[in-house]
């Protein structure tokens, strides 16, 4: 599997990261980024190691520390809100407005029967998403998603619970869809600011499943 690499310096690499791969090895087994690990360290003597979370299914910009110091710094960025993040995502439905910002906190649910989920709740963490609708073919809408907070499937349920519609595919908080194959999302660009040095930044191509739906260039 080729893993393209959008940015590279002596302590941070970004990759575009397939759908399909998971970061930790599944526990029914098959590949897993950590199958990738040793390959990206690209002569260097530590192995770099991710820094965010990206699910499965989802696409794009991911980043990694090449050692320990800047995998603290970076970690306390993205605590800090301080990373910009950009995500493209395939609604399964019509969004009636331009744009907005979704708050709404996320607390996470679970069951023997259905597993774990997150959910709106009062008292959940706070989870904020700024979105624009960018194009609307066949009932489906494309929306670029700028989350301000990292929490656990907050595109997905913010989707759901702030503009009405799941992401296309979604198992989770929609439905499988057998044109998309997986959850419609995608990790489009990634800017980290760093003290004394140019910000890390990186922008992942739309991949070719976005443009089965009739998408490609409308990710401007």
């Amino acid at each position: 599997m080729n893993l393209p690499i959008l940015f590279e310096d002596a302590e941070a690499l970004v990759i575009d990261k397939p759908a399909g791969l998971p970061l930790d090895r599944p526990r029914a087994g098959g590949e897993s980024l950590e199958d990738h690990i040793d390959a990206l360290r690209l002569g260097f003597q530590r192995a770099p190691l991710p820094v965010h979370r990206l699910d499965r299914d989802t696409s794009g910009c991911l980043l990694l520390a090449r050692n320990p110091k800047a995998l603290k710094r970076f970690a306390r960025a993205f605590e800090e809100r301080r990373v910009e993040k950009t995500y493209l995502g395939i609604v399964a439905g019509p969004v009636a407005e331009d744009s907005g910002t979704i708050e709404l906190a996320l607390s996470k649910i679970s069951s023997a029967e259905a597993g774990w989920r997150m959910i709106p709740a009062r008292k959940g963490k706070p989870a904020v998403t700024h979105w624009r609708k960018l194009a609307e073919k066949d009932g489906l809408t494309l929306v670029q998603f700028m989350p301000l907070t990292g929490r656990t499937h907050q595109i997905r349920i913010h989707a759901l619970a702030g503009l009405g519609q799941p992401l296309l595919g979604d198992p989770i908080y929609g439905k499988p869809d057998s044109r998309a194959g997986r959850t419609m999302l995608h990790a489009a660009s990634l800017v980290l600011p760093r003290e004394g040095k140019q910000p890390i930044a990186a922008t992942a191509p739309l991949p070719a499943d976005f443009d089965r739906f009739g998408f490609a260039g409308s990710d401007d």
